[in-house]
């Protein structure tokens, strides 16, 4: 989380900085409208998580196969190294009733599927979120829109990239361990 807020205070004072050394509008109204724009991407983050949130879970199931991880997704989590560095990756989940942050019951596949299911959903939202972010631009003058809210839907864009790649690196590891307790269910129902 820290890392998170850093990485938006950082880019609020260097996107409201080169706006004022630029010249582009005065000091006050850049330093407004910095904060505006981030406002508007945790406004419109928290609206589409909220809607995302309502929609049933069968849509987001685990045999769902739009949410199906691909091997080359994988090969690419891989050389990104993504188990090295999703931990640091602020999750919210926790807001929305569900924490992703740690698997709390590895050994329950009730559990373990909603896992799965709550990653689908927010990988959802972190994608809608690419586009939706922005929209900021419509809300400033011409030069302002694309010096102050241009950039800080560029830095959401990289910050809701980034826990879609760990939602996504972590789906397929989650689906072998449900398949697993599933057998394993199943041979005992057999026994």
């Amino acid at each position: 989380m820290i890392l998170y807020l850093s990485t938006i205070g950082i880019a609020m004072l260097v996107i409201s900085l080169i706006n004022i050394l630029l010249g582009v509008a005065l000091w006050y109204y850049v330093v407004i409208a910095v904060i505006w724009c981030v406002a508007l991407q945790f406004a419109f983050d928290g609206l589409i998580a909220l809607i995302i949130n309502k929609m049933p879970d069968s849509w987001f199931g685990v045999d769902n196969h739009l949410y199906q991880v691909f091997p080359w997704e994988k090969k690419l989590y891989k050389k990104l190294k993504v188990r090295k560095w999703k931990d640091y990756v602020w999750e919210l989940g926790g807001l929305g009733g569900f924490s992703k942050k740690e698997l709390k019951e590895p050994d329950n596949p009730q559990y373990i599927e909603k896992f799965i299911i709550e990653c689908n959903k927010g990988m959802v939202t972190h994608r809608l979120a690419y586009p939706i972010g922005f929209l900021a631009m419509l809300t400033l003058p011409n030069t302002c829109s694309l010096t102050i809210a241009l950039p800080v839907a560029i830095v959401n864009l990289f910050l809701n990239i980034l826990p879609t790649l760990a939602l996504r690196y972590n789906t397929p590891m989650l689906i072998s361990v449900l398949k697993r307790l599933r057998r394993k269910e199943l041979s005992y129902q057999n026994a």
